[in-house]
């Protein structure tokens, strides 16, 4: 078993590793945390989406959220607007929304203001309450697709917590040529889907790194 030792910030660490395991409890609020989580997964699932992301907000600490938003963060404040690195005119807009229930009202609020964001062709609203299916209907009034995720999604990313293999979206020519090719497993909206914004009708491959077989690839039509 291996020793236990301390490090000079008050972390527990071993002697035959390098890694510091705190100890410090969390004495901060439960909202700021929360948001923290699900902001970082969001940067996190942005950049791994094709868009502009900034290291440092890929970096920050709870502290560091703490001392910018404060315990009770402000929902506006905690948006997200971020350019598509292969097409900076195109920008993807994050949506914190309230705890009371999502209404008509409510999504018609954030319709008008889009017209003050240049260059959004993309919207994800998180959620921390129920939306109801008028409010749900009234987001096909949006000249782009606008995505809905339950904050609790967002307090873990998948994609670091699982083995994920290598994905590759398809462009239409691809597509064409794949189709003629292979049959193709049609699979239901998941988490999987959800985290990389993925599309009915778009093809995906997917390239997995197996010991010893090596690289196997499959592929996944979304409907």
């Amino acid at each position: 078993m291996a020793e236990e030792g301390c490090c000079e910030n008050g972390e527990s660490t071993f002697k035959n590793g390098s890694h510091c395991i705190s100890k410090t409890e969390d004495t901060g609020g439960i909202d700021s945390k929360r948001f923290y989580l699900a902001r970082t997964t969001a940067f996190e699932m942005l950049r791994d989406r094709g868009y502009e992301v900034n290291e440092a907000e890929l970096s920050l600490t709870l502290s560091e959220f703490r001392s910018v938003f404060g315990e009770k963060p402000d929902l506006e404040r905690l948006r997200i607007c971020v350019p598509l690195r292969s097409d900076p005119k195109k920008k993807i807009l994050v949506v914190f929304m309230g705890t009371e229930p999502i209404t008509v009202k409510s999504v018609r609020a954030i319709h008008s203001q889009i017209s003050n964001n240049v260059g959004v062709n993309a919207m994800i609203l998180i959620l921390q309450s129920k939306m109801n299916h008028f409010a749900h209907k009234e987001l096909t009034t949006f000249p782009f697709t606008v995505e809905t995720i339950p904050i609790g999604d967002l307090l873990v990313n998948i994609a670091k917590h699982i083995q994920q293999p290598k994905i590759e979206i398809l462009n239409k020519e691809e597509k064409e040529q794949l189709l003629r090719k292979h049959a193709l497993e049609d699979k239901q909206e998941d988490s999987f889907v959800r985290y990389y914004g993925l599309k009915k009708k778009q093809v995906v491959k997917i390239t997995y790194s197996k010991e010893p077989i090596g690289d196997f690839v499959t592929y996944r039509c979304i409907i």
